[in-house]
């Protein structure tokens, strides 16, 4: 690497970071985050545990978000004098640890900014997302599990709290449908780009004959409701009905009818929960589907309004977003930004950051 190449990126990098520190608000970071301290520290705290849990929950992503931001701005700065060391003494190998130190601040940057595109509505919520098996029976529903495995797994990756609220299994593997949230700011904004049909292609191992066989499954990312969102949801207008809870293979996982399926009658929308214990705790999750779904389908009889006013038919970007090819090939490919790499295990296992950000930047360049 040239030393101009050297004094460019140092600028770029910079430049890059002065602009995101100005999306990001330090300042407001700061004030917001010794505020979550002086509740956390509150002796009432834990006297409502769930609030407790957001508050400690909340604080401590802020208070990373903030820590990175420093130290990447004090990493580039390290960099011009590493830099500037290496050429003074004329020495290859801190020169090498100089432009690894470079490529590794540099991914770290991109990462960064791309956080500060998602400036949407509900940009900064938790995430709740519910996958479905579609076409392709069997090989679906074995589908549909991997990528509910390949989200938990890059949440985990990232620290993310999640809880899976409702899943119901296949009869001979996989499943037919599961609702997770991921509770993180932001994870609505990121994992919104993932909203769409999803292929795979691969040899069945559920195939006799060892046929190849191409599967189809759904992913729906909502926002989840908060309190300021008023989602009212009145009595007389659900159905709630209560069933046994069941688990892979259809066997029942307890003997009391537990499972909670909720009806919203004016919409139709169903929604249910199984996963908790009680048939208390399976109400409370399902409601906060429920509300998740009707805040949606609030949001988009606003949108199809718009649409209708400026004339494009409302013309959504995600149908089938993304293909999964294990074989004749290995491929992963994202339809709509073009990206794509030769790993699909690697993707499967939670290694979707490049998509993610491919996509949250692709959007934003649509939006334009």
């Amino acid at each position: 690497m040239a030393v101009v190449d050297v004094s460019e990126a140092l600028k770029s990098l910079a430049s890059t970071m002065e602009s995101i520190e100005a999306v990001l608000d330090l300042d407001s970071l700061r004030a917001e985050v010794a505020s979550l301290e002086e509740q956390a520290a509150a002796p009432t705290l834990w006297d409502d545990p769930e609030r407790a849990q957001q508050v400690t929950s909340k604080l401590s992503l802020l208070q990373a978000q903030v820590r990175k931001t420093e130290e990447l701005h004090s990493r580039i700065d390290d960099l011009e004098v590493l830099f500037e060391l290496a050429e003074a003494e004329s020495d290859a190998d801190t020169r090498k640890e100089a432009e690894a130190e470079l490529a590794a601040v540099q991914k770290a940057v991109d990462e960064l900014e791309v956080r500060t595109l998602l400036s949407g509505e509900y940009d900064q919520r938790e995430a709740m997302v519910s996958i479905r098996a579609e076409a392709g029976g069997v090989d679906a529903a074995d589908f549909a599990e991997q990528l509910q495995r390949m989200y938990l797994r890059w949440a985990e990756r990232k620290g993310y709290p999640t809880e899976v609220l409702d899943t119901s299994y296949a009869e001979e593997a996989g499943i037919k449908s599961t609702t997770f949230t991921v509770k993180a700011p932001y994870a609505y904004g990121t994992l919104s780009v993932e909203q769409g049909t999803h292929r795979m292609v691969r040899i069945s191992p559920f195939d006799n004959q060892g046929r190849r066989q191409t599967s189809f499954a759904g992913v729906e990312v909502l926002p989840v409701v908060e309190q300021t969102d008023h989602i009212e949801v009145p009595e007389n207008e659900i159905r709630v009905d209560v069933f046994r809870s069941s688990g892979p293979g259809g066997q029942s996982v307890n003997t009391t009818d537990s499972a909670v399926r909720i009806t919203h009658l004016p919409t139709g929308i169903v929604v249910s929960c199984q996963n908790e214990k009680s048939q208390i705790q399976n109400r409370a999750a399902a409601m906060r589907v429920l509300q998740a779904r009707l805040l949606a389908h609030q949001r988009a009889q606003e949108q199809a309004k718009m649409d209708a006013l400026k004339g494009d038919g409302g013309n959504s970007w995600g149908n089938q977003m993304r293909s999964y090819v294990l074989q004749p090939y290995q491929m992963v490919k994202d339809l709509r930004t073009e990206h794509e790499v030769g790993n699909p295990q690697g993707v499967l296992d939670g290694d979707i950051d490049d998509f993610l950000e491919a996509g949250i930047r692709w959007r934003k360049q649509q939006e334009k």
